[in-house]
Order: structure tokens, then sequence, then C-alpha cells
């Protein structure tokens, strides 16, 4: 895969809560179409990054460029303009449980003026197919399985056509075959919109299937990086244990 242009770029990242130093030092960069996944265990600092980059979180130090432009000092407005280019998969889908799935995906297009009802039907059916659920287009939340409630998430991020997408942990909570479904899904949004990714998550086998390229966190540093097949072979004992038999790690 060619990649020439940045869709985002953090360079010298450093946040602190208190005396806890969550990110000490972290470069990255993330091209058009490409899947970045962020590994580590729990409270390696991998959410805290992710905050950062839509500017929830105020680093002490470092810069933050997303579609070019720097995120830092940029008033609601603008970073809002910078926001509704990314989209976001959270670990429990954060469906509205009072809306059917239909209505889910009708609830991000509210402030899209000009759009008629046939169209609104039209984009959500189209959207529905690409993760599968055209049929469960008028369930509620409650009658679906874990992995079709992540399905329903991601569609509900796609249907505004995001230009990178944040997964967090996408495939916790499920049973490994439903996993390796929820990280093929990641695959074929990325062949189909070009989209790209950065992927939360502490499941290795998530990380094979979806990686163009792997940053292994730990303590707030990036300690590893690179492919699937090299990280597997890392002589680094911590690196390593990530890739023993495909277990995952909590």
């Amino acid at each position: 895969m060619r990649m020439t242009e940045a869709i985002v770029k953090i360079e010298h990242l450093k946040i602190s809560f208190g005396n806890n130093c969550v990110l000490k030092e972290i470069n990255l960069k993330v091209e058009k179409g490409e899947n970045l996944v962020l590994l580590g265990k729990s409270g390696s600092g991998k959410s805290v990054l992710i905050k950062c980059l839509v500017g929830l979180i105020e680093p002490d130090e470092g810069s933050i460029t997303l579609f070019g432009k720097s995120i830092q000092g940029l008033k609601e407005d603008e970073l809002n303009l910078l926001r509704k280019k990314a989209g976001f998969l959270f670990q429990s889908g954060a469906l509205y449980d009072s809306m059917s799935v239909r209505e889910n995906l009708e609830f991000p297009l509210r402030d899209r003026k000009g759009l008629s009802k046939e169209e609104k039907e039209s984009l959500v059916m189209d959207t529905l197919k690409s993760v599968g659920l055209e049929d469960s287009i008028d369930k509620m939340p409650s009658e679906l399985s874990g992995g079709m409630r992540k399905r329903v998430g991601l569609a509900r991020t796609l249907i505004l056509k995001p230009e990178i997408i944040l997964y967090d942990e996408p495939t916790t909570g499920l049973d490994p075959l439903t996993s390796r479904e929820i990280s093929n899904l990641i695959i074929n949004v990325q062949k189909k919109y070009n989209t790209s990714s950065i992927i939360i998550t502490h499941d290795a086998e998530c990380a094979r299937i979806t990686a163009n390229r792997i940053m292994v966190i730990r303590e707030g540093l990036t300690v590893a990086e690179g492919t699937y097949s090299a990280l597997s072979e890392s002589t680094d004992e911590w690196v390593q244990s990530f890739f023993q038999s495909g277990q995952k790690q909590l």
C-alpha cells in the first residue's frame, strides 16, 4: 500500500494527571488509508492518547496535527469541524437503547440539510448492508447480540463518511469467532471507504488481522513499532508476551 498523506501527526506528546505521568513521550503518524494499531495492556495510556487527538484532553507538552491542522489553540467551532471528519467506535457500540437500529443510524443525519426522507432511507440501508445487517433495520438494540451491536455502532459511524475511524477496544467482550468477524469487518471498511484508522486493543489476533502497522505502548512510552510479523519475532520478552499463542492480554 502506497502512503503519501499524513492524516494524523503527533510529536513529543506528554500528559500527566497530578503526579501520574500517563504519556511520557509519544510520536506517531497515520497515513491516508492506513490502519495503525496501538497495542498495550489496560492502563498504558492508549485511550488518553485518543482523547488528546480529538481535543478532549489538553496535553502538557507536544504537538498534534489532524488533517494538516494543529489542533492546539483552535476555537471550539474549528475543532468541531475537524471532529466531524473523525468517527468513533466505542467498546459498547454506544447505541441509544430507546431507538431502533434505523433511528440510531438516522440520528447522526439530523444536521444534514437538504436530505430527503428517501435519501436518508437509502443511505441508512446502504450503510447497514456494508456491515451485513440490513435485515435488522427495525430491531431494537436489546434484540441484538454483542457483535451485532458493534456492527450497528460501526454503521452509525460510517454513515457520516469519516476520513479516520478511532476504534476503542473493538473486540472486547466478544467470543473469538465474533471478534474475528469484527476484525475482518474493520479491514473491509478500510478497503471500501479508504479510511484511515487508529485501533486501540490488547487483542493480538485483532492486531494481526487489522494492522498495517503496530505501535506497542508500555507505561506511556512506545517500546516497539512495526508489522505484526516483525513484532511477533521480537526478542524483547515483554513485547513477545502479546504474541505467544495468540493470547489476549488483560
